[in-house]
């Protein structure tokens, strides 16, 4: 999406340093014209490192930094001295980016504390001086190894958003209204489809100074999972969520069947997430009397359910405290 801050999908290219070569050198003095080995070893070429950061949410940083390298390892000098090592370079990512080669999308590890670190790419090891090789029947090394290479690949980078709570639903069902109720997350919201584009985070205040995290993910469609509509580009991020909280307008034609198909799209992508925790809530409900309210129970799916409305703030106090309830269950 052009112009959006947002960005879950990286690909770069990273190539760590070389290791230093050991030195071959023979010690020569005015005292010693004859001296030993003291050539020293080579130092280690940097690391390309992951960092995990929960003050940032997006992989955009990167977006215009495609190619990182790190440095060489120094050479090792006489005395025994070692080369300096290359300085390591530290990518700090969002918590939950996912790190994948290129080329078969093998994932190699996840991020998901705040200041844990991970090498992505490998320095070159240095390479040992002389002085490791002398022995009794050679006692003049003149040969040193080199530094070990580089390791250089393409890799992506994934993000999946880390939330308690994540919001499921079709375009307008009123997710993004929720959101803006219960979290101090502004949103953009509108009467039409895919007024959400990119997730949104909230965190929601409970009783007793606690807090959960609630993410807005944009609307699904029948058929996202084969990449219909925004397709599985969001879906990913549902993977993370603790409990599901499945949203459907009270004015849906059929309650049931529409999340019936929510939660086929969701098997189709991953099986997986139906071993999620799972609440319903019926939004928009100011528009059903107590009369509607009752018929319509009859007919709901067999999970944690609530009828709520985000413009009268009915129900929104019981939902907290079901969300609570299943999260602590």
């Amino acid at each position: 999406m052009p112009g959006s801050n947002f960005v879950d999908y990286i690909k770069i290219f990273c190539r760590s340093g070389n290791g230093g070569a050991g030195s071959a050198h023979l010690r020569r003095e005015k005292s010693m014209p004859k001296g030993g080995p003291d050539g020293g070893d080579g130092g280690r070429g940097g690391h390309i490192i992951l960092r995990g950061n929960d003050q940032m949410w997006t992989l955009i940083h990167l977006r215009y930094q495609r190619h990182i390298f790190a440095d060489n390892g120094g050479s090792g000098g006489k005395q025994q001295s070692t080369g300096a090592d290359g300085k390591d370079v530290i990518i700090e990512v969002p918590l939950g980016t996912v790190a994948k080669t290129a080329e078969n999308e093998e994932v190699i590890f996840e991020i998901t504390a705040n200041g844990e670190e991970k090498i992505l790419t490998k320095g070159g090891r240095g390479g040992q001086g002389n002085v490791h090789f002398k022995s009794s029947t050679n006692r003049t090394p003149r040969y040193a190894q080199p530094g070990e290479d580089c390791e250089q690949n393409w890799y992506i980078l994934e993000l999946k958003i880390l939330a308690d709570v994540g919001l499921v639903g079709f375009p307008n069902a009123g997710k993004s209204t929720l959101l803006s109720v219960v979290s101090a997350a502004k949103p953009k919201i509108a009467d039409y489809p895919f007024t959400t584009l990119v997730p949104n985070l909230g965190i929601v205040s409970y009783r007793d100074n606690k807090s959960f995290v609630m993410a807005d993910i944009p609307g699904i469609i029948e058929g996202a999972h084969e990449g219909k509509g925004l397709g599985i580009r969001f879906l990913r991020h549902i993977e993370r969520n603790s409990i599901l909280l499945f949203l459907v307008p009270a004015d849906s034609s059929n309650i049931r069947e529409e999340y019936e198909i929510l939660l086929n799209e969701l098997k189709m992508y991953n099986p997986q997430l139906l071993d999620k925790k799972r609440v319903l809530a019926i939004s928009k409900s100011d528009l059903l009397d107590e009369e509607l309210m009752g018929e319509t129970r009859k007919d709901l799916p067999d999970v944690p359910r609530v009828f709520i409305s985000s413009i009268t703030g009915l129900g929104i106090s019981t939902l907290k405290d079901m969300l609570w309830k299943v999260m602590t269950s």
